[in-house]
């Protein structure tokens, strides 16, 4: 009996989401029995995960063929293609386009179809009908990056930002909500770039509030990691003055040295991280942040990292992204006098408690009040599983189906996450 394509993917949400649109292309090529897998370049760790992965699954299914793509397969295509396990390496942009898989040749005569991501000057919007069984769905409205952190190897993965125009986005989100969506998460590489491409020169809060004016029934929408110090002013509006708009805003911060920023070639210094929050939290004081932290970029001193440190409280920082720095070859930072890696590891640790203890400070405070629920998982022990807007984690006694809305006051919290019961 043949199966269907098996997806693997790793990363981002941007590779969530193209990973449904390589679904529906392999099913309607007829790729009935293959593995793929998606995979991301964003540490060195993750692309050694994703070839420990490939090995795993052609020992527990050595006759079924193995597709890779994502950024790591985009970057260094040959270092998959070499893998006896690997039949066929997809780049970046192949993977969007039905012709790829149509026809596609698994015997290994012609294993790699990987151009130039640079040459790729837009990005077209995939309409698709959902995700699998997750109950909420990510929209690509930009992808590609203009910008060129010392540290970051992911442009040579995805190109130069380009974006989707905001009538095809918007069609999108039209298409999830009718088949029931409550939730829609607009993502991409450098969303808050959105616009510098297209006539007009839209911007990312535009899009924003065209949507919340032209979708009124979509009930919650999220937006993915953004760099505050590009958030225009009608973002600003968007995220101070509509509800549906969720108080909940991942920063891509990376550290909170200005040296180490200035290294890394960011464009935003510490104290602007700390007027955004100020500025966000004065008018919406419902708001919460997560955030993007890099431990022991190379020239990293104790003081600068406490500086990083601190700014977890001074951004009232809650749901932390920690990465130990990772060398990735070609970028500028790979150059730099490196801090030894027990040091980095350390530091890591040190951000996440001090994320974790913020968390669970936001558990506190939320104990006794009201919350939206978006139902993800529902378990054979009548438990149902989600998140809250401000993206708390919930479990609750209800009969419930994923993808639902619910009513819950938040009862108590422990480490992971908070119970709560159903509002009457």
């Amino acid at each position: 009996m043949s199966k269907q394509a098996d997806i693997v993917t790793f990363g981002c949400r941007l590779n969530s989401y193209e990973s449904e649109v390589m679904r529906r292309h392999a099913a309607d090529a007829g790729l009935d029995d293959v593995i793929i897998v998606n995979t991301c370049a964003v540490t060195a760790e993750a692309t050694r995960q994703a070839r420990q992965s490939i090995r795993r699954m052609k020992r527990e299914r050595p006759d079924t063929p193995i597709i890779v793509t994502g950024c790591a397969a985009q970057i260094d295509p040959t270092q998959f293609s070499k893998m006896e396990e690997v039949a066929h390496v997809l780049g970046n942009q192949e993977k969007l386009e039905a012709k790829s898989f149509t026809g596609l040749d698994l015997s290994g005569s012609e294993r790699v179809q990987v151009n130039d991501i640079f040459s790729v000057k837009e990005t077209a919007g995939h309409l698709i009908d959902g995700f699998g069984d997750r109950s909420r769905a990510f929209v690509q409205m930009q992808n590609g990056c203009n910008h060129r952190c010392t540290f970051c190897i992911i442009p040579y993965g995805r190109g130069n930002s380009r974006s989707v125009p905001m009538g095809e986005a918007i069609d999108q989100i039209k298409r999830l909500v009718d088949r029931g969506y409550n939730e829609v998460v607009l993502t991409g590489v450098d969303i808050t770039s959105y616009g510098e491409d297209l006539p007009g020169l839209p911007t990312l809060g535009t899009l924003v509030q065209k949507i919340l004016k032209l979708v009124p029934d979509l009930p919650r929408l999220r937006i993915s990691s953004i760099d505050s110090i590009e958030v225009d002013e009608p973002l600003y509006d968007a995220i101070i003055g509509d509800k549906r708009l969720m108080p909940h805003l991942h920063l891509s911060l990376q550290a909170g040295d200005n040296m180490v920023l200035k290294r890394m070639k960011r464009r935003h210094m510490r104290e602007d991280a700390i007027e955004f929050c100020n500025r966000v939290s004065a008018a919406r004081p419902d708001m919460v942040y997560g955030a993007d932290l890099i431990a022991g970029f190379p020239t990293e001193t104790d003081a600068m990292f406490e500086n990083s440190l601190k700014l977890i409280e001074e951004c009232d920082l809650t749901w932390l992204h920690v990465f130990p720095y990772s060398e990735r070859e070609g970028t500028p930072a790979a150059k730099m006098p490196s801090v030894p890696k027990a040091i980095r590891k350390e530091r890591a640790t040190l951000l996440r408690a001090a994320g974790e203890k913020q968390t669970l400070n936001l558990f506190e405070r939320s104990i006794g009040k009201p919350a939206k629920l978006l139902i993800e998982r529902v378990r054979d022990d009548g438990t149902a599983h989600g998140h809250t807007e401000q993206f708390i984690p919930v479990v609750v006694e209800a009969t419930a189906k994923a993808g639902e809305l619910i009513d819950v006051t938040l009862e108590k919290r422990d480490n992971a996450c908070m119970t709560g019961i159903l509002t009457a």
